[in-house]
C-alpha cells in the first residue's frame, strides 16, 4: 500500500537538496541558455510536491485543534498532577515564544546574513525585498480576527480566522455531555489521521520535490543561495541550541536535580532524539531518565505522554524564529504588537499540533503565525527542503526539557501518604 511507503531519511533529503542545486548551478555555468530554458519543466515539479504538502494545511489545522484543546481539557480533569502538567505547558510554550521574539531580532541584527545571499535567497522563491506586505497593526488584527463565514475564510485560506474558529469549536465542544463529544472528537481524529497518510504520501516523493526546488533556485542565483540557505540553518538552530540550555537551567533551579545526575540521566533520551528527531521514539528513554532523578514511575506515566503528545518546547520559539528570519530577508519592520500576535499564535497552534515529520510540521505550523504577522509564505517553499537540521535541535531540546519538566512538577505537588 502507498501508506505504508518507506519515508526517505534526512540524509537522502538534504542530499537530494545539494545535488539539485550543484546540478543547477553547473549547468548555469556551462550551458546558460539549456538551463534557463529547462526551469519551467522541472521548477512546476517541485511547486507541485509544496501543493501536495500545503493542501493538508487546512483540513489538518482543524483537526488537530479540536483534537488536542479537547485532549489537554481531558488530562486536565486527570487528577492534580495532570492539571498541573498542563497549565505549566502553557506557561512554558508562551514563554517559548516570547523567548524568540526577543532573541531571534538580536541574532540577526548582530550575526547578519551577507546581503548578496539573502538577496538570492529571496530571489529564488519569486519575491522581491521591496514587496509591498502589509503587517497588520494590533487594531486591525483584533476586529479581523473571528471570521464572519467560516466556509469563506477556510476558502480564501485564511489561516488565522481558521485558528481563531477552530479554538472557539474545540472549547465549546468539551462542554458537551460524553455521549455528544465523542462522535466529534472521533471524526476530527479520523479526519487528521487521514491527512497524514496523504502526508506520507508526499514525504515519498521528497527527494524529487526537493531536487526540483534546489535546481531551479540555482539556475536563478547560482551558489549565492546557499549562503542565505547556511546562515537560516544556523540562526534558527542557535534558538534550539539556547532553548536546550534553559532546559538545563529548570532542571537545576526549579527541579533542583543534582548538576551530575540529571545531566547522565538526559544523555540517553538526547542520543535517541538526535538519531531519531522523534519525541515519541524518546519515550521509553525519557521514561528512564525521570525515574534515574527521582520521579515515582507512577508520575511519570502520566507527564511524559501528555508532554509527548501536548508539549514541545521548542516549538513556539522555532517556529516564531522562522517568521522573523522571512520578515529579515524581505526587510519588514515587525514591531511589538505584531510580535505579541505571533507569541499568542505560535503558542496555541503548538500546544495544538502532534509530532508529524518535519517536512509538513513546518508548513502546517509556521504558516499561521506567517499569515498573522504579514510575512511572505513563499520562502517556506524552500526553507522547507533544509528543515531536517533545525528539527534535530527541535527534538534535542524538546526531550532535554520533557525530563526537567516532569521532575519540576513531580516536585511541586505534593505526594500523598501512604495510607496505614
Amino acid at each position: 500500500m502507498l501508506a505504508k511507503l518507506a519515508k526517505p531519511s534526512a540524509v537522502v533529503i538534504i542530499g537530494a537538496l545539494l545535488v539539485g542545486i550543484a546540478l543547477g548551478a553547473l549547468l548555469g555555468q556551462t550551458a546558460p541558455d539549456a538551463a534557463q530554458a529547462s526551469v519551467p519543466y522541472i521548477e512546476p515539479i517541485g511547486g507541485l510536491w509544496l501543493s501536495g504538502l500545503q493542501m493538508t494545511i487546512i483540513p489538518l489545522l482543524v483537526a488537530l485543534l479540536i483534537t488536542g484543546i479537547n485532549a489537554a481539557a481531558n488530562a486536565a480533569k486527570a487528577g492534580a498532577v495532570a492539571a498541573r502538567a498542563v497549565m505549566t505547558f502553557v506557561i512554558l510554550l508562551a514563554l517559548s515564544a516570547t523567548f524568540a521574539a526577543i532573541v531571534m531580532p538580536l541574532i540577526l541584527a548582530n550575526v547578519p546574513a551577507p546581503a548578496e545571499a539573502m538577496a538570492a535567497l529571496a530571489a529564488s522563491v519569486g519575491v522581491s525585498s521591496d514587496t509591498d506586505t502589509v503587517v497588520p497593526d494590533f487594531a486591525n488584527f483584533i476586529s479581523s480576527i473571528l471570521p464572519t463565514n467560516v466556509v469563506s475564510a477556510a476558502a480564501g485560506n485564511n489561516i488565522l480566522n481558521l485558528v481563531a474558529f477552530s479554538t472557539i469549536f474545540a472549547f465549546a465542544i468539551t462542554r458537551l455531555p460524553d455521549a455528544t463529544r465523542a462522535p466529534l472528537t472521533d471524526f476530527f481524529r479520523s479526519l487528521g489521521e487521514a491527512m497524514l497518510v496523504v502526508i506520507n504520501w508526499m514525504l515519498a516523493l521528497a527527494p524529487i520535490g526537493v531536487f526540483a526546488l534546489g535546481y531551479a533556485v540555482a539556475v536563478k542565483t547560482g551558489l549565492a543561495a546557499l549562503g542565505g540557505l547556511a546562515h537560516y540553518v544556523a540562526a534558527v538552530s542557535s534558538i534550539g541550541i539556547l532553548l536546550t540550555f534553559i532546559a538545563y537551567g529548570v532542571a537545576f533551579t526549579v527541579a533542583r536535580l543534582p548538576v551530575g545526575t540529571y545531566s547522565r540521566a538526559v544523555l540517553a533520551p538526547q542520543a535517541v532524539a538526535i538519531s531519531t528527531q522523534s519525541s515519541l521514539a524518546s519515550l521509553p528513554a525519557m521514561l528512564k531518565a525521570s525515574e534515574a532523578v527521582g520521579v515515582p514511575p507512577e508520575r511519570a506515566d502520566v507527564i511524559l505522554p501528555l508532554a509527548v503528545a501536548l508539549f514541545r518546547f521548542t516549538g513556539p520559539a522555532m517556529n516564531l524564529a522562522v517568521a522573523i528570519y522571512v520578515a529579515h530577508m524581505f526587510g519588514i519592520t515587525l514591531d511589538a504588537p505584531t510580535l505579541a500576535i505571533g507569541i499568542g499564535v505560535a503558542t496555541m497552534t503548538s500546544l495544538a499540533s502532534v509530532s508529524l515529520p518535519g517536512s509538513i510540521s513546518f508548513i502546517t505550523a509556521i504558516s499561521p503565525i506567517a499569515v498573522a504577522m504579514g510575512v511572505p509564505l513563499a520562502p517556506l517553499a524552500i526553507l522547507v527542503a533544509v528543515e531536517q537540521l533545525p528539527d534535530i535541535f527541535r527534538t534535542l531540546g524538546n526531550v532535554t526539557m520533557d525530563v526537567a519538566v516532569t521532575a519540576a512538577i513531580d516536585k511541586s505537588v505534593p505526594r500523598e501518604e501512604p495510607k496505614p
